[in-house]
């Protein structure tokens, strides 16, 4: 079999502009041509590693719990949650497991989970 991930999708109600907020907290760029429809970030950015990240237009809103969810690490869990927050992230859980492995549970600008681990 030869099936492989090519990137993760993202329903939005403001594809652009969430596209740019995952942009800032990545240290990547939007791909030109964000629309009101649809916005996306190459996976191919070489200031930065990750998959390729697609934003579409839904009429709908987020109701419930993610599905799925990105998981980010970083050595400065402080100093990165700190500037989240700043882009406009919101703060849901801290979490500890086993006394050693320290994450937190973020939403972005829309609403959709997200984990900063801890890679100290």
């Amino acid at each position: 079999m030869s099936i492989s991930v090519i990137g993760v999708s993202y329903d939005a109600a403001q594809p652009a502009t969430i596209a740019e907020f995952w942009a800032q907290a990545l240290g990547r760029q939007v791909s030109d041509g964000a629309s009101a429809d649809f916005a996306a970030i190459a996976a191919t950015d070489p200031a930065a590693s990750g998959p390729f990240l697609m934003f579409h237009r839904v009429p709908e809103g987020k109701t419930v719990k993610n599905r799925l969810h990105l998981d980010l690490s970083t050595a400065e869990l402080d100093a990165e949650t700190q500037r989240l927050l700043a882009l406009g992230a919101t703060r849901l859980n801290d979490n500890t497991e086993e006394g050693r492995i320290r994450w937190i549970t973020f939403a972005d600008p829309e609403g959709n989970e997200f984990d900063l681990v801890n890679t100290q």
